[in-house]
């Protein structure tokens, strides 16, 4: 179940600063498994939930890559959207991600080198009100001119 904002483009040209976009989308066993097979990141604290059972966690936790994954998503879906080059993240990881557990992956705008065309935003992600991470993005926004 996803619940997003619309998809496509906002260039450089039309971001302002405390932009917002956001999606929701709840981390299933399937999403575990996939990135398991795509990374290859095997840890049993993500497969195995006799394994996870006897860590710090209690059970099995989503791959905290996965989970920053979806800031990822927003960044290239909405804002800025299609087009946009990453330049950099940071990420603090606050809390676990279960399987079963809808996450909100949000970016805000924080800053905007025009002449650049960077754009900084804060990003986080949070279950239930409570943010698991935590971070900010550089990006290259797209353009509506042509150099």
């Amino acid at each position: 179940m996803f619940d997003n904002q619309p998809r496509g483009t906002i260039p450089i040209e039309d971001i302002e600063m405390g932009m917002t976009r956001y999606l929701q989308k709840e981390i299933t066993d399937q999403d575990i498994e996939m990135f398991a097979d795509v990374s290859t990141d095997r840890n049993p604290v993500h497969l195995d939930e006799g394994y996870a059972r006897d860590t710090i966690f209690g059970g099995r936790i989503a791959h905290g890559m996965l989970t920053a994954g979806l800031v990822s998503a927003v960044i290239g879906e909405q804002l800025p959207g299609h087009g946009t080059v990453y330049l950099s993240q940071t990420l603090k990881f606050l809390a676990p991600v279960r399987p079963g557990d809808m996450v909100h992956a949000e970016v805000t705008v924080t800053g905007i080198e025009m002449g650049k065309r960077r754009v900084t935003m804060s990003c986080h992600c949070a279950v239930d009100g409570k943010k698991v991470l935590v971070g900010e993005a550089t990006v290259l926004a797209p353009t509506r001119k042509l150099d």
